[in-house]
Order: C-alpha cells, then sequence, then structure tokens
C-alpha cells in the first residue's frame, strides 16, 4: 500500500457526526469512504468524506466535548461546483433551511461566483465556480519541473 504525500485532510471537530455527514453530502456532493467508532472521548466517531474528485479527504471527528473554535466566518472550506446554476439551487436550499451564511455574487476572475453556507458546528461551505486554483496549481508544477531541469 503506498503512503500519502502532500496536503491530504482538513479536520473538524463535530457534535452530531451524522448531522454533518448529511450537510456535506447535502451541500458538497460528498460520500463517506471510512467510518469508525474509537469510543474514547477525543473521537466518539470518525468519519472521512470525499466528494472522489482528488485524494483528500474531509475528516469528521465527533467528540464528548466539542472545544474546537468553528472555521469561520471568514475561513472556509471551499468546494468548486461544475456550474452557477448548482450554487444557485443550492442557495435556494440553504435559504430554506436556514444555513446561507453569504448569498452568491460573481468576483471576477480569479474567485469567480461563490457563496458562503454555514455547517451544523458553525464552520462555513464556500461553494465556488470559476475559481482559478487548478490552473494555477498545474502552472506553478509545471515552473517547478522546469527549474529541476
Amino acid at each position: 500500500m503506498s503512503k500519502d504525500t502532500g496536503f491530504s485532510h482538513l479536520a473538524l471537530q463535530v457534535r452530531d457526526l451524522e448531522k454533518s455527514i448529511r450537510f456535506y453530502q447535502r451541500y458538497a456532493g460528498m460520500q463517506v469512504i471510512h467510518h469508525r467508532e474509537p469510543g474514547i472521548a477525543e473521537a466518539q466517531k470518525v468519519a472521512w468524506l470525499s466528494d472522489l474528485t482528488r485524494p483528500f479527504a474531509l475528516v469528521l471527528v465527533q467528540s464528548e466535548r466539542c472545544e474546537d473554535t468553528p472555521l469561520g466566518p471568514f475561513g472556509h472550506i471551499g468546494v468548486a461546483c461544475a456550474s452557477r446554476e448548482e450554487i444557485d439551487a443550492r442557495v435556494e436550499q440553504a435559504q430554506q433551511e436556514g444555513v446561507l451564511r453569504r448569498a452568491a455574487q460573481e468576483s471576477g476572475a480569479p474567485v469567480g461566483y461563490w457563496a458562503f453556507f454555514a455547517d451544523p458546528d458553525g464552520n462555513t461551505l464556500e461553494l465556488s465556480y470559476g475559481q482559478q486554483i487548478g490552473m494555477e496549481i498545474i502552472m506553478a508544477r509545471n515552473a517547478a519541473v522546469e527549474g529541476e531541469n
């Protein structure tokens, strides 16, 4: 089995694991890729979630006492969507469910179209369309390889 290298996960402490899983499934299109119940105070239940687009996971840990400071209101987990319409549909859903933190807005390149949502523990999820992060990473990787040669 190969070992992971590089940026692999983001871990959040949550009060209700199942509620948090449902939120990230509904709003970020993620699915559970690993689940366990260690049964210790720091980690009663653990789930790893992924959208299966890259080797990166959102790790949710239900603890006996939730002491972490939520990520936000600006600090956020960013997930790219396939279209503006996908974001608009999630915004409408979030308004009905009371979890919209910031309505969708267009910020131009390289930021694109985005909106903020509040997860069950107060962490901020950003859904975006048109951000250029992937291209910036490819260009930086290519420049690093050329620098080695």
